[in-house]
């Protein structure tokens, strides 16, 4: 990733409290080379997936086609995520999306963007929307309506 995309998560991840911490959880893309196609390489990443994920984690999959959250739903949502006490996991695809079986797998599909976005940028924005609603959530300056 270019260092813009490694910075601006940085910044966002930092400034999360210890109760909200946010930890970035990278898996190898498939190579290109091998002579996969789309599909198999999709299927190939998701098992990188699954395999990544935090056991009995709520599992939240990022697409453009899942459900259109607002911050203010979004902070619903983390603050009862917050008292369930259980890890929450935000899969974001990578140059081709997310295999079926993930989306399938997914607790529940959100969507960022009705645009498709790079997975970078999703990174970068997926955490200032969570520092954004965690802030509300505690009425912290940060967020204004």
């Amino acid at each position: 990733m270019p260092g813009w995309i490694a910075e601006g998560y940085s910044e966002y991840a930092k400034r999360m409290p210890r109760e909200a911490r946010m930890e970035l959880v990278e898996i190898k893309p498939e190579p290109r080379t091998t002579g996969k196609n789309t599909s198999q390489i999709m299927e190939a990443e998701a098992q990188r997936i699954f395999s990544a994920l935090p056991q009995n984690c709520m599992r939240i999959a990022l697409d453009e086609r899942g459900e259109a959250i607002t911050t203010r739903k979004l902070s619903e949502s983390m603050k009862e995520w917050m008292s369930e006490g259980r890890d929450v996991a935000f899969v974001i695809g990578g140059a081709d999306g997310l295999h079926d079986s993930v989306k399938k797998e997914a607790h529940r599909m959100i969507s960022l963007s009705a645009c498709t976005l790079p997975h970078g940028l999703v990174r970068v924005l997926l955490a200032e929307q969570l520092y954004r609603a965690y802030s509300l959530m505690h009425n912290h300056p940060y967020h204004r309506e």
